[in-house]
């Protein structure tokens, strides 16, 4: 989309910017959020004064020199991690800002219209908007519909539709109406519109700490308090050791071979990486034109294991049009026809233009002067669930035409002492069993037929249904048809169950339940209606076509407005998830290999045999060169691990639809024994190109 941009993962502007930064979060201030790192500062400025010191002794030591360098490299390569990945974020808001353009507004007061700014606008007022006019705010349609280029936000040059009364009456400040007009009721204050929203959440501003990262953050804060205990006592212990080895207490550990040892004995790779991974998780659904507000979002979505979506303009099209007029016995199908289109003259639904459009089309039927007949029309409501007119023949009775669902009209035609025929409930069962919308029509005491509306499953979502049951993720369709309706559209679509004739508190009473059972519910709508479900469910994926009462529930908001989108979603959830675990997998296995380059290294003179070599000096299975270069080795390989892994947790770890079992056992596989292996070759070739 025109909105964001693909920046590569070392884009050389980016990388510069964050090597700067990398500096700025030297800040104590900036440090102390991320404990592990912190120490790792500490350390460094301990033995950077240790150099110091030396030096105005004149007793330099390179090696303590070099550790000291490598620790504040360590340091700032974790800062240059989330410095790039903050980076990546920062470009996708400037590109926001660059496509945002100011503008003027056309605001309604009574009669009246005034052009002013549109910051000036609050929240509430109505504007005017015409082809040609930007959307000035963020707002809904109240009245009309027009044709919205929406491209500066989801990047799609194809224009969609806007209109009132309906669940895509949402619009968006920035994006421009190519005809008609309409006028919109402003929804947001200024500086609080759907774009500052994503300029904000894409810089991170408001990106928070999931739950699974805090409780990461104290597990590996818990692990360096235990290590920095534990090589507080070492000095003790190894001073005993010397004693009993007969051997000089100025062979004590030094304060610089003490920090190296601890800092490479903390988690100090997943600390490192721990906060660029959270970030880039947003970054990586912003490329895929998917807003998280959070991610506590994204997190959750790599857990969903029960997703409910609404049927209407998620799994189907959502216009439903009439295709067919089908006359009880003995009615013609003009009369029909004529009848339908007459009750629905006043239905500003796609389905009400649709059956204007189709008597039409069909058979030359136009619209006819109502003032002479007194006619007046009844609006569709939920509770009567039918619609129509009204009105005065020429002897002056009155008649009502009413058309709605088979159940509605059976009740109005049986209270006008009326006859509900089998064949039209014969009907009515064919379409539902199609999968079709059956709408009956009927004059005062008599069905006149049905029309027959069709509502369109949208392409290809029932292979990405079945991908989703092979994330362990079940599919729950929710909608208002009738069951059998329901059942037809099912099962052409492929999830694995439906709610028919649900209301909004069905849904909500249904994700409730789902929840209470232990699973995690996601919820995609864009109707107002949708709302409360969308609130209540774990993730709440709102279509961007959708109304503001919708994307302001929702957790996420898809800018594309494509609910087989939610894949893509579920897919970097996981593969969040999974860089994180992996990440920490690898970096508690860096520690065991890491272990046995420093221990032995700074253990070899204790208990010396007949070679002079202390019996510890078997551990050095590495075999390095001496224990100052095993000591340094560690830890530069501990400093370029990150370096080398900013890629991995940027990118994140390659997902499959695989079961849960699977994925860890290949995890372990691949980053628990890579974690081991790598430090020992990486290590060992350290050593050999610091003893040439």
């Amino acid at each position: 989309m025109s909105s964001k941009q693909n920046i590569g993962l070392f884009n050389r502007k980016l990388a510069y910017q964050a090597t700067i930064d990398s500096f700025s979060k030297l800040n104590p201030a900036q440090l102390i959020k991320n404990p592990v790192i912190f120490v790792v500062a500490m350390g460094a400025l301990l033995t950077s004064l240790i150099v110091v010191s030396d030096l105005y002794h004149h007793s330099y030591s390179a090696f303590n020199l070099n550790i000291s360098l490598w620790l504040w490299f360590t340091v700032l390569f974790a800062n240059f991690s989330e410095a790039i990945a903050e980076g990546r974020g920062k470009a996708q808001a400037e590109s926001l800002r660059n496509n945002r353009t100011h503008t003027t507004a056309r605001r309604i007061t009574g009669e009246s219209e005034t052009l002013v700014n549109a910051t000036d606008l609050k929240k509430g007022e109505i504007v005017i908007c015409e082809a040609g006019d930007l959307i000035p705010s963020d707002g809904e349609v109240i009245e009309g519909i027009a044709s919205v280029d929406e491209s500066a936000i989801t990047g799609e040059s194809a224009p969609v539709i806007r209109e009132s009364g309906g669940d895509r009456s949402a619009v968006t400040g920035g994006t421009k109406v190519i005809s008609d007009r309409i006028l919109i009721r402003i929804t947001t204050e200024a500086g609080n519109t759907f774009i500052d929203r994503m300029i904000a959440l894409v810089e991170g501003a408001k990106r928070q700490k999931t739950p699974n990262e805090i409780a990461l953050s104290i597990l590996i804060s818990g692990l360096t308090i235990v290590f920095l205990l534990a090589v507080a006592t070492l000095p003790a212990f190894f001073a005993y050791s010397l004693n009993a080895s007969h051997l000089p207490l100025s062979g004590n550990l030094t304060l610089p071979v003490l920090t190296a040892l601890l800092v490479c004995l903390i988690p100090t790779t997943i600390g490192g990486l721990l906060s660029a991974i959270g970030i880039s998780g947003m970054d990586r659904l912003l490329q895929r034109n998917v807003i998280a507000t959070s991610g506590r979002a994204i997190e959750a979505a790599g857990d969903v294991d029960v997703l409910l979506l609404d049927k209407t303009g998620t799994i189907t099209l959502g216009n439903r049009m009439a295709t067919n007029f089908i006359p009880e016995e003995g009615v013609s199908v003009e009369e029909l026809a004529d009848a339908a289109q007459f009750s629905s003259l006043s239905d500003e639904t796609p389905e009400g233009r649709s059956i204007v459009v189709l008597a039409k089309e069909k058979f030359n039927l136009r619209g006819r002067e109502v003032h002479p007949i007194n006619a007046t029309f009844i609006p569709f409501t939920a509770q009567s669930k039918m619609s129509g007119v009204d009105y005065c023949s020429e002897d002056g009775s009155l008649h009502r035409i009413r058309k709605g669902s088979f159940e509605s009209i059976r009740g109005f035609v049986q209270h006008n002492n009326g006859y509900y025929s089998r064949h039209i409930q014969e009907i009515v069962t064919r379409l539902a069993q199609q999968g079709a919308t059956p709408l009956v029509v009927a004059e005062d005491e008599k069905v006149l037929g049905v029309i027959h509306l069709k509502d369109i499953v949208k392409g290809g979502i029932k292979q990405r249904f079945a991908e989703l049951r092979k994330m362990g993720i079940r599919t729950v369709m929710i909608t208002g048809d009738n069951s059998l309706t329901a059942a037809a559209i099912a099962a052409e679509a492929g999830v694995d169950d439906f709610m028919a004739e649900a209301t909004p508190e069905d849904k909500l009473r249904r994700i409730r339940e789902e929840q209470a059972n232990g699973h995690l519910v996601g919820m995609i709508g864009d109707g107002t209606n949708d709302a409360p479900a969308l609130a209540q469910a774990d993730i709440g994926i709102a279509m961007n076509t959708g109304t503001q009462a919708a994307r302001e529930a929702g957790n996420m908001v898809d800018l594309d407005s494509n609910p087989t989108k939610l894949i893509e979603v579920v897919e970097v959830g996981k593969q969040l998830l999974m860089t994180r675990g992996s990440l920490t997998t690898f970096s508690i296995a860096n520690d065991i290999a890491k272990y046995f380059a420093i221990l032995p290294a700074i253990a070899v003179t204790l208990y010396p045999g007949k070679n002079g070599m202390g019996v510890l000096s078997a551990f050095n299975i590495m075999h390095l060169g001496s224990p100052q270069s095993a000591i340094l080795s560690a830890v530069i390989f501990n400093a370029l691990i990150i370096v080398m892994l900013i890629p991995l947790a940027l990118k994140g770890v390659r997902y499959k639809p695989v079961s849960a079992n699977v994925a860890l056992a290949r995890n372990l596989a691949i980053f628990g024994i890579g974690g081991i292996v790598a430090p020992f070759v990486g290590i060992k070739l350290i050593d050999l190109f610091i003893n040439l």
